[in-house]
């Protein structure tokens, strides 16, 4: 069984829509729900010592994209009284100490993303807590909330909601038809992960919109799918399945002028590199957007292990791609958050100069050089082959 969100676009369905499903299992305490009561979340964020922009991206990117849903962020260990002094971003929305703080809350997101993606065991108390009070619990780590016995049978008692977002029902291998090319397919491509994929893949899907060409952000981690009400756990569908679950989502939204794939991992990492060329292939882009954090020299999680330069991950791309179709990159993303005004725009123009695309940080500066160069490929290719 898939889980179930707010739709952020009202033309299409849920591609992880249970609001309109019976779940049986023992212990999981889902019920049919109106998506219209779901688009009301009030969501208190999670994230109890872990407050880092990395490890929080779950948190951060929530609180950029659904900042009306977000009554408080939980950290008993951050002195901090504003999101915004803790994750920079979330403006005057409160660090809360407990639960109680946060009495109007009917949901508890875990809003981390840790390596291996298990809850840490201090945080059990808190969502044993938030259960009791009956409070629908979203989890997208890979440890499933259903399965736990302790959390299911207090669930149960309380009737509360227990969401695993990675949760999915993936069997069908990919196609490889009926793909149009009426419908552009960009794809957000990473150095490694936590360089800013997702929030890269919101922010252009959005302002291809703002510029009116009707595109549909397509999310492939727990973060997008919780941002967007829609979507595809990657990284938990069985490896035979990764395409064709890909491939899916786009048949059925390409009834847009263009779909944003998000990116997830890199093709060099040694842990996730499996899901990003699944994901490549089964996407089959026309085009790429190149993201990465300026001034990261390690992957994450492996800091003994160096990332190979941009020009080789650009290289290896293209390359990749070009096994299954046509695809190029036409811009690169950068998340400068580590570097001040001048040295970004110092480290901008090396990447244009080296590169010679448009290169910006849709946080810094915005969307529009992304945008301009989706739609100059556009224009320049009406059929990709």
């Amino acid at each position: 069984m898939n889980p179930s969100f707010p739709n952020r676009e009202n033309t299409d369905s849920s591609d992880t829509d249970i609001a309109n499903k019976e779940n049986t299992d023992a212990g999981h305490a889902i019920s049919n729900v109106d998506p219209a009561a779901l688009s009301q979340r009030r969501m208190v964020l999670l994230t109890d010592g872990h407050s880092d922009p990395v490890t929080a991206k779950t948190a951060s990117c929530l609180l950029r994209f659904c900042p009306e849903e977000v009554v408080a962020v939980l950290d008993r260990q951050a002195s901090a009284k504003t999101s915004q002094e803790l994750l920079g971003v979330g403006g005057a929305i409160p660090v809360v100490d407990s639960l109680n703080a946060a009495s109007n809350a009917d949901s508890l997101v875990i809003g981390i993303a840790p390596p291996g993606g298990r809850i840490p065991g201090s945080w059990r108390p808190l969502v044993i807590e938030a259960i009791q009070r009956g409070m629908t619990i979203y989890s997208g780590l890979h440890d499933f909330l259903y399965k736990d016995e302790e959390f299911s049978r207090e669930a149960h008692r309380s009737g509360a909601r227990l969401v695993d977002v990675r949760r999915n029902q993936e069997h069908e291998v990919s196609g490889c038809q009926g793909l149009s090319d009426s419908c552009l397919r960009i794809h957000t491509v990473g150095q490694d992960c936590g360089v800013g994929k997702m929030l890269v893949s919101v922010e252009l899907s959005r302002a291809l919109n703002r510029a009116n060409l009707k595109t549909k952000f397509i999310a492939t981690g727990q973060t997008g799918i919780l941002v967007e009400g829609d979507g595809c756990p990657v990284d938990s569908v069985v490896s035979d399945f990764l395409s064709g679950a890909v491939e899916k989502m786009i048949l059925k939204h390409q009834h847009h002028d263009a779909v944003v794939v998000e990116g997830q991992g890199s093709l060099a990492h040694p842990r996730y590199s499996a899901v990003t060329l699944g994901l490549l292939h089964g996407c089959a882009p026309h085009a790429m957007i190149l993201c990465y954090e300026a001034g990261r020299e390690t992957f994450n999680g492996l800091r003994h292990i160096s990332l190979p330069s941009l020009r080789h991950l650009r290289s290896t791309y293209e390359t990749m791609a070009n096994l299954r179709s046509a695809s190029k990159v036409i811009a690169v993303a950068m998340n400068s958050r580590l570097l001040s005004d001048q040295d970004a725009e110092r480290e901008r123009e090396r990447i244009r100069g080296e590169f010679d695309l448009p290169v910006c940080d849709v946080v810094r500066h915005g969307a529009d050089d992304l945008v301009n160069a989706v739609l100059d490929f556009r224009q320049r290719q009406d059929v990709v082959t």
